[in-house]
């Protein structure tokens, strides 16, 4: 096992897709690994001279984020994955993650001091069924700016994160106000089945009902005809007040994954709108 390095990128993707991880913004994709070199560490399994795993955290503030541990299939019950995930995490600490519900995922993070706590639901829906709350608006913004305002709401700097996702297809920041007050920034984009609001952070002093209703004005911002059937995707947990009003409008659940932590509040689940990769 070593650190990766950018020559690592081809191998690092053939692990993603023989593990059936094949989305734009994954370990398939050159622009997140690199993006994940540059800002977090990544570690590679070897095995007879090839990559046979890869595993990733980022830093987010005082937590160690696990975003990606991958094993190609043909190597699994050799214990890669634990070997790599010691060497991410060798000491106790603020962690969490976005498991998976492979049978292995839940075992493996509980050894490492993490419980299950909710369910991440990856919900998705036509963009036209979706109106503006009454009061709100929603507009682009460039990523620094919707940067300063989760620093200045959370005291974390997620300036790295925006600029790389606001260079995802069809990327940009954006705002939404409620009577005029920004109340929540945050960025959209991605490739056509995974187009949608990638990340959103809310002013501190809104309420349940601001949650949903941010979350509802910045979905109905996206782009009109982007993807072509109209549709769009979110991540939300499953105790967020706007998951409710999205089902009523036939959004659906496609999958879920588990949020698991050291700490139940290390996220809220009712005003966090997570990457899944990044949270």
């Amino acid at each position: 096992m070593r650190d990766a390095h950018p020559g690592d990128l081809a191998a690092i993707a053939a692990v993603a897709l023989a593990a059936g991880q094949d989305e734009e913004w994954g370990g398939a994709d050159p622009a997140y690994v690199a993006h994940l070199l540059a800002h977090g560490r990544v570690v590679v399994g070897i095995s007879g001279g090839s990559v046979i795993g890869f595993g990733a955290v980022r830093q987010i503030g005082v937590v160690s984020m696990l975003c990606d541990l991958f094993v190609d299939p043909r190597a699994h019950g050799g214990g890669y994955g634990r070997a790599m995930l010691a060497s991410l995490w060798p000491d106790p600490g603020r962690r969490m993650t976005f498991s998976s519900l492979h049978a292995h995922a839940l075992p493996l993070y509980t050894s490492f001091g993490l419980d299950a706590w909710w369910p991440l639901l990856y919900l998705r829906g036509p963009v036209a069924t979706l109106t503006v709350p009454g009061g709100w608006r929603s507009e682009t913004a460039a990523p620094a700016e919707v940067a300063a305002l989760e620093l200045a709401w959370t005291g974390t700097d997620r300036s790295d994160d925006h600029l790389a996702w606001a260079r995802r297809p069809a990327g940009s920041g954006m705002l939404a106000r409620r009577d005029g007050q920004v109340m929540a920034a945050g960025t959209a984009g991605g490739t056509d089945g995974e187009y949608g609001l990638i990340h959103l952070a809310l002013d501190p002093s809104a309420g349940d009902a601001d949650a949903a209703a941010a979350v509802l004005a910045a979905l109905a911002h996206l782009r009109p005809g982007r993807p072509a059937d109209g549709a769009a995707r979110v991540c939300l947990p499953a105790p967020h007040p706007a998951v409710r009003p999205l089902l009523a409008r036939s959004w659906r659940v496609e999958e879920f994954d588990l949020f698991m932590a050291s700490e139940p509040d290390l996220l809220d689940p009712r005003r966090t709108v997570p990457s899944p990769a990044l949270a």
